[in-house]
């Protein structure tokens, strides 16, 4: 740019006013028309000499960006105007980069082949590469533009890049905290330390928008523990002289600890008086205040006036600081809030998934009263679905001032699934599995599975399908087809084939409450009994067919399926076989209670229990129930219960129940190492055996005590990349003399 100023100085001068243009002649054209060189200049034929109209023309031409040098001149009464076109890109080519493709690179940069190079446009690109690259944790990288010169006015592009290392995070200090040290709030802060432990996570790269982020986190948990005068006074992010880390300082004020004071609500809905809506606060007078409770408190509010029909509902609290006593006032205004409705539903960004499947998760349909509470729901089952790497809902004012419009924009991932499994376990030994899974079949939501797990102790194979809306309802039907070949020759010195198919159905009575309904087919067979097997497992050999109707009834109030910290949830299961061969009754209920009495450490109770009882024939050996192993650890698979005393093999029993009391705590390690520990304690007990009054080859009954079994332990869990790891030492407390111990047990399993 500096040259085309100088030249415009210079051609204002040589261009001199006075006179007419007879003419414009433009010469060094090679691409572009000569009459699109005249359209771009501010004087024609017939004009005046005009030294300013002049010296805009020669800017103007500059601005198209088609010139790298442009002169003009005056000879007699001719304006001649010379340019040198800038030359069209013929290839753009990356060099260095590694850890960035060339696709990624190219859509990031703007130029493209067969566009016209300017030095402005390369240098924005180049600007674009190093602020991706400063995205992704590399502050030192470097990127040099060379051009290759080609015949016909035309460049090869080459930009010529050093990734440099990542810049990592070498330290983060904390200034003016007084309350919590700097290790507890780097565990508050999403941004960590460079540590060698951290090479699967990208947390410990330097990134601007986080450090935005870790301000707020730090900000939520003051306001979570009482102090509701803290504010960040700054977050500086300082590079090292060799740009290779980040040194990040916070600078607090953390104010002084309040107390909960008054706690008040105005209630101005009518036929409902302000004594009603008091309990359903989370919040207490004395309480160290939490910002947190404030907003639970607010939620349950505007839940409990919404299923009592008030859709229109505004809840705000007054906060009072009282700095003399430290305390927080809080008062609960209640009021109707305009009425407004859902107009229509916009759904834009599924390129693959059906506009129905996305709008049968939402709480509201168009006709509807808005609900924030609703729309947050809503939000919350799309993101739940895994179909999409990004969900966005907003609302917008309608054509009406009652009137809203909700918009959905949302990025498609992949739904498809190819897994490979490799594990451990005490019970099933070494194991593998690999399937292929579609969980958003053609966008309709439909999920399909193959898959095959091969243990040395038990191969299976499956072939499962789900309709999550069958008929367009609120009803989950499909449908598994199997074969499972079990190795139980450790248990009672028998095998297990069992192959077959079950049709599901299951429906959602309320947000908590679902039940499942199932009809199963199957095919059992007890096959390479051994010689020197029970004789009460020898007379169980051969094939026999069950048909089953059954039922799940599922509770389920836990924060976390996978990992509770707190909650509970309560199943019910029933099935009934007998329409087709084996004919029985089978009940089990189990549930499990889960308290955080620390953050990190949850206590857990659960337990379980079952009976089976035949009709007109015993229970067969393949549907008893077997303890040990995974539900009570200490214990081997199936080494307690029911045993021929002569032989030690396991015959399982009719009637059970397991249970186990844990506490979960943290091994004072970072958070993002996935360890944990816990101390346990398991019981349970089998027992109730139909054996046809037969007697084994020492003439003795089999073992079938009803006496507890208690063992005790402590474990340790590890989230890993490559999947969970559990090893648990536990010792059986109280035990019978048969029963067979397991005193480690490990779980290792990972998919990729």
């Amino acid at each position: 740019m500096t040259a085309a100023v100088l030249q415009v100085n210079d051609t204002a001068a040589q261009v001199p006013s006075g006179g007419t243009i007879s003419e414009i002649r433009i010469e060094g054209t090679q691409r572009v028309e000569p009459e699109t060189v005249r359209s771009y200049m501010l004087v024609q034929p017939g004009d005046p000499f005009d030294s300013e109209r002049v010296d805009k023309s020669l800017k103007a031409l500059f601005a198209t960006g088609l010139f790298a040098d442009v002169t003009l001149r005056r000879e007699g009464d001719a304006l001649i105007v010379r340019v040198v076109e800038n030359p069209i890109i013929n290839r753009i080519a990356y060099e260095g980069n590694h850890k960035l493709t060339d696709q990624t690179l190219e859509q990031e940069v703007q130029l493209r082949p067969r566009v016209v190079y300017t030095r402005t446009k390369v240098q924005s690109d180049v600007k674009r590469i190093l602020d991706l690259y400063r995205r992704n944790g590399r502050f030192a990288a470097t990127v040099e533009p060379k051009v290759i010169p080609l015949e016909q006015n035309r460049v090869d592009l080459v930009f010529e890049i050093d990734e440099g290392p990542v810049t990592g995070v070498q330290g983060i200090s904390f200034l003016g905290n007084h309350e919590f040290p700097a290790s507890r709030l780097r565990e508050v802060i999403q941004t960590k330390e460079s540590r060698w432990y951290r090479f699967f996570s990208s947390d410990d790269t330097y990134d601007p928008d986080r450090l935005t982020y870790d301000r707020e986190l730090l900000r939520k948990f003051y306001l979570s523990q009482g102090y509701a005068d803290f504010h960040v006074i700054s977050a500086v992010a300082e590079l090292t002289p060799a740009r290779d880390g980040f040194f990040i300082t916070f600078t607090i004020e953390e104010g002084q600890r309040y107390r909960f004071g008054t706690i008040d609500l105005t209630n101005a809905i009518p036929d409902i008086s302000a004594d009603e809506l008091k309990p359903l606060l989370t919040v207490h007078q004395g309480d160290w205040y939490n910002a947190d409770q404030v907003e639970k408190s607010i939620t349950a509010l505007t839940d409990a006036l919404g299923n009592r029909g008030y859709a229109f509902v505004q809840i705000q609290p007054r906060v009072k600081r009282n700095p003399e006593t430290r305390t927080v006032d809080v008062t609960f205004d209640v009021k109707e809030g305009p009425r407004v409705y859902v107009e229509r539903i916009d759904i834009t960004g599924n390129v693959r998934t059906l506009d129905k499947v996305i709008r049968r998760e939402f709480r509201l349909l168009e006709g509807d009263a808005f609900n924030t509470s609703k729309l947050q729901r809503s939000e919350q089952r799309i993101r739940n679905l895994g179909y999409f790497k990004k969900v966005d809902v907003t609302n917008t004012p309608g054509s009406a001032p009652d009137k809203t419009v909700i918009g959905v924009n949302v990025q498609e991932q992949s739904t498809g699934e190819f897994s490979v499994g490799v594990g451990f376990s005490t019970t099933e030994g070494i194991l593998g599995d690999i399937s292929i899974r579609e969980r958003n079949l053609l966008g309709t939501g439909d999920d399909l599975r193959i898959g095959t797990v091969i243990a040395q102790r038990e191969q299976q194979v499956d072939l499962s399908f789900t309709d999550p809306y069958f008929l367009e309802r609120n009803l989950a039907a499909g449908f598994d087809i199997f074969e499972i070949n079990q190795d139980n020759q450790i248990i009672g010195q028998f095998n297990q084939l069992s192959y077959g198919f079950t049709l599901r159905a299951g429906y959602q009575i309320n947000e908590a409450l679902r039940q499942t309904l199932k009809y199963t087919l199957r095919n059992d067979n007890i096959t390479d009994v051994q010689p020197t097997a029970s004789p009460f497992i020898k007379d169980e050999a051969g094939g026999r067919t069950t048909s089953l109707v059954g039922q799940v009834l599922l509770y389920d109030k836990r924060d976390n399926r996978l990992d509770p910290t707190a909650g509970y949830f309560a199943q019910l299961s029933t099935d009934i076989a007998g329409v087709i061969g084996v004919s029985f009754v089978r009940g089990i209920v189990s549930g499990g209670y889960f308290y955080s009495i620390a953050p990190q450490w949850v206590v857990s109770l659960t337990g379980e229990s079952g009976i089976i009882h035949g009709i007109g024939d015993n229970v067969r050996l393949e549907d008893r129930f077997f303890v040990g192993g995974d539900n009570l650890r200490g214990f081997a698979p199936g080494g307690v219960g029911p045993h021929d005393l002569t032989t030690g093999d396991s015959l399982g029993g009719n009637i059970y129940y397991v249970g186990s009391v844990s506490l979960g705590f943290p091994l004072g390690l970072p958070q993002e190492l996935g360890l944990s520990g816990r101390v346990f304690s398991d019981f349970g007990s089998v027992f109730g055996v139909d054996t046809k009054g037969l007697r084994n080859e020492a003439g003795d009954v089999i073992g079938d005590p009803r006496s507890l079994r208690v063992s005790a332990g402590f474990g340790i869990s590890w989230t890993s990349p490559l999947g969970p790891i559990k090893v648990d030492l536990a010792l059986p407390v109280i035990k019978q003399p048969f029963d067979k111990r397991q005193f480690f047990h490990v779980n290792f399993g990972t998919r990729f």
